[in-house]
């Protein structure tokens, strides 16, 4: 995400994941290969995630302060390994509320604005088992993955057709 806010807009701001409404999915015939808030009226991405790996990179200072100057409402740090060094817990949800982030509690979290819930589950294949997050529903029911969604399919209808 290029910005403003910081000392170049040349120097993106880089979430693992981030949402952005009221702007076209493509620019021209291709998909995004950056997202300019310039180009984009300004508009900055509503929700904004940052998975924290081994190396900490600014997930609680830096990287919040700049989310925060943008605008973006919902800012997610999952911090499933380093949660402990770094001194928070391994999922936190914070909403800006006059410029500042309040961290949120409960799980799954619900976003009126996005029309979606935020949560962490169990995904399992084979003899693997990992935590993820997962998207949920108003009623914090879980929404099924694409291959979760084929399995149910071809239980009820047998296999796709060619």
């Amino acid at each position: 995400v290029y910005h403003t806010t910081g000392i170049s807009p040349f120097v993106p701001i880089v979430p693992d994941g981030f949402l952005s409404l009221g702007v076209e999915r493509f620019k021209g015939d291709t998909l995004r290969v950056s997202y300019v808030l310039w180009e984009e009226n300004n508009i900055p991405p509503i929700f904004a995630l940052e998975i924290v790996s081994q190396t900490y990179g600014g997930e609680y200072d830096k990287k919040m302060d700049i989310y925060a100057k943008l605008g973006v409402i919902y800012y997610v740090v999952y911090n499933p390994y380093y949660w402990r060094r770094d001194q928070h817990q391994p999922f936190e949800v914070y909403h800006l509320v006059n410029g500042q982030y309040e961290q949120q509690i409960g799980e799954p979290f619900w976003m009126p604005e996005l029309g979606l819930g935020i949560g962490r589950g169990q995904y399992s294949e084979g003899e693997s088992s990992l935590e993820v997050l997962y998207w949920f529903d108003e009623e914090s029911n879980r929404y099924l993955t694409a291959e979760e969604l084929l399995a149910k399919y071809q239980q009820r209808f047998g296999e796709l057709p060619e």
